[in-house]
Formats: structure tokens, C-alpha cells, sequence
């Protein structure tokens, strides 16, 4: 067939990596959607390979598994 490719997608890109540094070294404030649909929103402060550290201006700190996250995006600072 033309136009289809015998190379195989890798499995890791590192770009969620790359991603949470980013915003971890610029503090971004973020809002993450978690499985049972409840929002956190804060910084993040430290990433894992498991976790996420968010943190929350006059709230407790979190963490929080990633397999526990459904998504996560970045919000206006207020």
C-alpha cells in the first residue's frame, strides 16, 4: 500500500517529562481533573515518576499519583 510506513510509534517520547519541568521551573499555576472528576488547582513543585507535588497557596500540599490524574492544564495567574 502506498503511503503506509513499516515504523513503529516509540513507546516513550519523554515530552511529560519535559512538560512538568517546565512548569515547575516557571511555576505556572495549573488546575488537574482527576478519575472521580474533582479539580485541584496549584503549582507544581516536584514530579515523579509516580507522583506529582502540588502545592496550594493557604491549602495543604498534595500528592498526587498520576494514575490518578486524568488531565491537567495550565490557568490564568490570578
Amino acid at each position: 500500500m502506498a503511503g503506509t510506513s513499516k515504523t513503529k510509534a516509540p513507546e516513550q517520547t519523554f515530552q511529560e517529562v519535559r512538560y512538568l519541568r517546565h512548569l515547575s521551573e516557571t511555576r505556572i499555576p495549573v488546575r488537574i481533573r482527576l478519575t472521580d472528576n474533582s479539580e485541584v488547582a496549584g503549582i507544581v513543585e516536584f514530579y515523579d515518576v509516580d507522583f506529582i507535588r502540588l502545592t496550594r497557596e493557604g491549602q495543604p500540599n498534595l500528592f498526587l499519583y498520576k494514575h490518578d490524574i486524568k488531565y491537567l492544564y495550565e490557568v490564568e495567574a490570578s
